[in-house]
């Protein structure tokens, strides 16, 4: 029978596998919930859409101001630009390129050939990769407007440095994928990225004081850039705007050797894939053990007694899933590490401006403003809380346990999160830049309440109604639903609206003790509004059962 099937190209493959993603997408969005997704991610699109467009229109003039005043050797700083984006965006966002598994394509009769190209197709729909095209594009525009006879090399040169740069980035993701493919690996890693930062971040005010002396030595190494491939291609299009193009061929030249060479690496990788490599984080199976017999331990006493079984449970639950979660612990990192780095940036504005970034007045602005900020990062994963249930979501449906208890156990390990995060931040920044005054303190740790309080409710909603799984412990695949970030999103911005207002008040009435008399009220509201929406969300998570099942046990 074999002989009998007629063998298809590559180009059908492609096709082929091209109408077959087409059309998952299209039945996906048959379900209610994915609407919602694709309604939210339009939006979040229509924002990126307008900062590339805006980023655009700066690369372009800075292209063509760039030639029209005589400073060509200046447009390798855009192509070192483009190039840092496009590599180092997937990275920071933990997707490593795409969402979709191309290993899944392997199950179809295709070629190592057409698992290639698709692979560097959907790199080149990758949100980076789409964004730094747009901004070539751009400088091409800026480039032929200020000279037009440099277009064919512009396009050449363009068309050499994008195929280097999407090869990179697939090869990079590729082979991270590899190294990363243990849990506790990605955590190291993960973690060691953290602390470079830090230390990044840390000695930027030694480096803003010693910048100037370290200028020539940094002029002494800018030519060792040039053997990279924006350097290349910055010269390249130097050389063809002064010399004609003959070293603009040999520098083009070069931007392509480094394609291949990246090429040839991507083409070994997919083919270990082809072949069969399988990563998992799966143990090697060992020797049976005999069973010994387990000795009852007498029972502990509980620390939260205090609490429903239920709801203990629920808790104890939470607290193994967050220690074990490397990534989520790490997180929790990053609040305290934002308000070292912010408190040292305000110190070095404090020397420039005295009078209103240090003491009484700069805690006055600065404290409130940076536990908001805090706030919004902390509460952020409320808003799909279920993310890491799975298949464990079944259980809490057959078990004797009402979601109510699920909500409240959930809710009080993030809040007990949140205070301790927020503490520790209070104490840095009161060492850093001292206390607001005792109306504002109280201002502030009231509208925290009312901001917490108020949000959990929308929150726990948007679990139910938006519900996305993540996978535990790993960077892949780690995005919100569409909607729930901009149902997050939408009632933080309108919450520190409110609290802006409300903070306003006491200086429009010249009350300092208004605005914590406002919040007070709000928060008591905010909490008395919680407690009687649990059992609403109690009868709306049976109602949601299949929604919620079909999104988290797939």
């Amino acid at each position: 029978m074999a002989d009998l099937v007629r063998p298809f190209g590559v180009g059908t493959q492609i096709r082929l596998i091209a109408r077959l993603r087409w059309r998952i997408m299209r039945n996906s969005l048959l379900r209610q919930d994915s609407k919602w997704d694709l309604i939210g991610m339009i939006f979040a699109g229509f924002f990126a859409a307008l900062l590339v467009l805006a980023l655009s229109v700066a690369i372009g003039a800075g292209a063509y101001a760039f030639l029209s005043q005589g400073r060509a050797h200046w447009l390798g700083l855009l192509f070192w630009a483009i190039f840092l984006f496009w590599q180092a965006f997937p990275i920071f966002v933990a997707g490593f390129g795409q969402q979709f598994e191309f290993r899944g394509l392997l199950r179809f009769p295709l070629s190592v050939g057409a698992f290639f190209v698709i692979s560097l197709a959907y790199g080149l729909a990758d949100f980076s990769a789409a964004a730094s095209l747009c901004w070539l594009l751009a400088m091409t525009i800026g480039v032929t407007v200020a000279r037009p006879d440099l277009l064919p090399a512009m396009i050449v040169i363009s068309g050499i440095f994008a195929l280097a740069n999407v090869t990179l980035e697939r090869l990079t993701g590729s082979w991270l994928e590899r190294l990363l493919a243990r849990r506790r690996t990605r955590e190291l890693v993960f973690g060691l990225f953290i602390l470079l930062m830090v230390i990044v971040q840390l000695t930027a005010s030694s480096v803003a004081s010693w910048g100037k002396a370290a200028a020539p030595w940094l002029l002494r190494i800018i030519p060792v850039f040039a053997v990279f491939p924006p350097g290349m291609a910055g010269w390249a299009l130097k050389s063809a705007a002064d010399d004609g193009y003959g070293k603009a061929v040999l520098y083009a030249t070069g931007i392509g050797a480094y394609a291949l060479i990246f090429g040839a690496l991507l083409w070994k990788r997919l083919a270990a894939q082809f072949r069969g490599e399988e990563l998992s984080e799966t143990a090697a199976p060992s020797s049976p053990r005999t069973a010994i017999p387990s000795v009852k331990q007498p029972e502990k006493s509980s620390h939260l007694r205090w609490l429903s079984p239920q709801v203990e449970a629920v808790v104890r639950k939470e607290f193994r899933y967050l220690t074990r979660n490397g990534f989520m612990l790490l997180s929790l990192v990053m609040p305290p590490v934002l308000v070292i780095l912010f408190g040292s940036q305000i110190g070095l504005v404090a020397k420039k401006y005295p009078m209103v970034s240090s003491g009484r007045a700069g805690s006055e602005l600065i404290f409130p403003g940076l536990l908001a900020y805090l706030l919004l990062i902390l509460v952020a994963p409320a808003y799909n809380c279920f993310a890491y249930e799975g298949r464990g979501m079944q259980t809490l449906f057959t078990a004797p346990v009402r979601f109510r208890d699920v909500f409240v156990g959930k809710n009080l390990i993030l809040l007990a999160v949140i205070t301790f995060e927020l503490l520790l931040s209070i104490g840095i920044l009161a060492l850093r830049i001292g206390l607001p005054s005792l109306p504002m303190l109280a201002a502030t740790m009231a509208a925290l309440l009312f901001s917490v309080a108020g949000q959990l409710i929308i929150a726990n909603w948007s679990s139910l109604n938006f519900p996305r799984k993540l996978e535990f412990g790993s960077m892949r695949n780690q995005r919100a639903s569409g909607m729930a970030v901009l149902l997050a999103f939408g009632t933080q911005i309108v919450v520190a609206g409110a609290c802006s207002v409300v903070f306003l008040s006491g200086r429009w009435f010249g009350s300092p003790w208004l605005p914590a008399g406002v919040f007070a009220v709000l928060a008591a509201s905010a909490l008395g509004g919680y407690f009687s929406s649990l059992d609403a969300l109690s009868a709306l998570a049976e109602k949601k059962q299949e929604v919620l099942l079909n999104a988290l046990c797939k």
